[in-house]
């Protein structure tokens, strides 16, 4: 079977697609939502042409099925799809708890949407499929103690691991940073900064590094493949909440307190009131996170009772068959 990944120039799928071994074919592209005008139509302009890229990209590949997710990146792929002659047929996988513009109109000209709650369902009458949220493979076979032992963490000290994406999210960053002091004795610390916010947590690696618990801290730029040693070391995670949070943290039983990215729309505060209403994340407004993560990580560890309980709630929502399901739907497309 032969796979090709179509995305956006310079996009971080590029890289992720090459580390997976998978041809990537450059498209242009644009988001339009939110913007200036002339942005706006340049853009338009833009999705125009990525449209006509991908419509090459299927002349040439030749296609059985098209599997989409995302947002503006792949609307000129599922355009492209379904004007091909004859049709590609068109599985969409929505991760998030509620649809983007993009999701929405692309939807119509799909086979298939596949959806991972049936909470979902509502806004895709006659094409919805529950499969769940797909994980890597490797976080469900993953062992603790192994992954403590590859990250130099001691065995029997708690870890808590902070992150807010590949560039970084600042007030989890500085709230992270001016609590240090208060949580090193207490846990081990593993701080995936992100790009944007290293140069100084690199200074504050190095500064903290010469105090008594220092040892204790474990920062990152960012991290590729450790990742999933990080969460499978962790056993409590400070993050956003973007739509990974619901698949990755079930499939680990992980407990998380989410800070919802204030400037994401409806998403991110969708996916952790999820988590949080079926008792499996606690979240924090992003601007209170200076005065409130501290003391609400120092209390679970504090109080392993109600720790346990959010990691309990977070495994009964894994999956784990999940990758399977959507596997299926697109071989059945596809006329396998």
């Amino acid at each position: 079977m032969e796979f090709r990944y179509i995305g956006e120039t310079g996009g971080i799928e590029e890289t992720l697609a090459a580390r997976a071994g998978i041809a990537f074919s450059p498209i242009a592209t644009g988001q339009i939502r939110g913007r200036a005008p002339w942005i706006v139509a340049r853009n338009l302009a833009r999705m125009a042409q990525g449209a006509a890229q991908c419509s090459e990209i299927i002349r040439e590949f030749r296609p059985d099925a098209v599997l989409m997710t995302g947002g503006y990146v792949a609307a000129p792929v599922a355009w492209a799809a379904w004007r091909a002659q004859p049709r590609t047929p068109l599985l969409i996988y929505l991760p998030d708890l509620t649809p983007g513009q993009a999701i929405r109109w692309t939807s119509r000209l799909a086979a298939r949407v596949a959806v991972s709650f049936p909470e979902v369902t509502r806004y895709f009458p006659g094409k919805a499929v529950v499969t769940g949220y797909p994980v890597r493979p490797e976080l469900l076979t993953a062992d603790k103690a192994a992954a403590r032992t590859a990250l130099g963490l001691q065995a029997d000290l708690p870890v808590l691991l902070v992150f807010g994406g590949s560039r970084g999210a600042r007030s989890i960053n500085r709230a992270l940073v001016d609590a240090l002091p208060e949580l090193l004795v207490r846990c081990q610390v593993l701080h995936v900064s992100g790009q944007l916010d290293w140069p100084w947590v690199q200074e504050t690696l190095t500064a903290t590094r010469q105090t008594p618990a220092g040892a204790h801290y474990h920062a990152f730029a960012y991290l590729h493949d450790e990742m999933v040693q990080a969460l499978a070391a962790a056993d409590l995670v400070v993050a956003r909440a973007g739509a990974s949070v619901l698949g990755e943290f079930p499939a680990l039983g992980l407990p998380s307190i989410l800070a919802p990215y204030p400037y994401a729309g409806q998403h991110q505060d969708a996916n952790a009131a999820y988590l949080a209403e079926r008792g499996a994340a606690l979240v924090i407004a992003d601007a209170d996170l200076k005065t409130k993560l501290a003391p609400t990580i120092v209390r679970l560890f504090e109080a392993r009772t109600e720790l346990d309980t959010l990691a309990q709630a977070a495994a009964a929502l894994a999956r784990p068959d999940a990758a399977q399901a959507i596997a299926r739907e697109l071989c059945h497309l596809a006329g396998y």
